[in-house]
């Protein structure tokens, strides 16, 4: 059965779909079956794997509003071992369109629940908000990795998403945890960002991740190219990080590495 993590944080800018989209790929390259959700009307999750979201017949929109299957609307292998569920436009009016519908908030919970058997993770890519979209995408979650910033308001609203996500824990799903804190676009060449990292780890201790994100220039070229970092440059220092991202992911949940060499040898570990 799938785990089902969110990657949220209702500040912008924070790195959150790049971390989905690359987590996502690089977790597919360690042989892991990976379902990515793209829940952001921005819908960078779906073009950040080569999507048309223009040419897209059915997408999350449809699951939410008009109960389509996830089967129907997944687009399989957009990356190796990652299936997506893709977003257009038609998502923008969701909220809306959903405010009256009966059990809003679980509307995407069932749908993946119907699919969580066929995965190792899915992937949850959250708008920069605390609306209908993130809700539906937190109570469908077993947990949520927070990307962070390394800037000066680094920790500027995460006191607001823990406090939603109490709150979500207390009435609809009391399960859910925070899966890890990732620190992403970090410079160490300035002080600020080692300022910024101390403080993030005073906060949250343990559930930060030793992997941390630098800025990266083909780790921001990527996505106009329609790939993941570690098919657009798998030597960039941003393809490396992400890799250890995965392995580190991996090995918190006490899970398998596989890695596959070649056709016929693997690697495990």
């Amino acid at each position: 059965m799938a785990k089902i993590i969110s990657v949220c944080n209702q500040k912008g800018g924070t790195g959150k779909t790049t971390t989905a989209v690359n987590l996502s790929a690089s977790l597919g390259k360690l042989n892991k079956k990976i379902l990515a959700v793209d829940v952001d009307p921005q819908g960078n999750l779906t073009s950040g794997f080569g999507v048309n979201k223009s040419e897209l017949k059915l997408s999350i929109y449809d699951i939410l509003v008009d109960n389509q299957s996830v089967d129907k609307v997944s687009i399989i292998n957009a990356s190796e071992n990652v299936d997506i569920l893709p977003c257009n436009i038609n998502l923008t009016g969701a909220e809306i369109e959903l405010v009256g519908a009966l059990s809003r908030e679980t509307r995407l919970k069932k749908a993946l629940d119907s699919v969580k058997k066929k995965y190792d993770y899915i992937f949850i890519d959250a708008p920069p908000s605390l609306g209908l979209l993130t809700l539906n995408a937190l109570v469908a979650s077993n947990s949520i990795l927070i990307p962070i910033q390394c800037e000066f308001y680094a920790l500027e609203g995460v006191s607001q998403l823990l406090n939603t996500i109490n709150l979500i824990r207390e009435g609809l799903n009391p399960q859910l945890f925070v899966e890890g804190v990732l620190l992403t676009m970090a410079d160490f060449r300035t002080k600020l960002t080692s300022e910024v990292i101390g403080e993030i780890k005073k906060y949250f201790k343990e559930k930060v991740y030793k992997s941390i994100i630098p800025r990266n220039i083909r780790l921001s070229e990527a996505p106009s190219h329609g790939k993941p970092i570690n098919i657009y440059d798998p030597q960039s220092i941003g393809a490396k990080k992400y890799g250890e991202l995965a392995v580190e992911l991996l090995q918190g949940n006490n899970d398998d590495i596989t890695v596959q060499i070649g056709q016929n040898n693997q690697i495990g570990q």
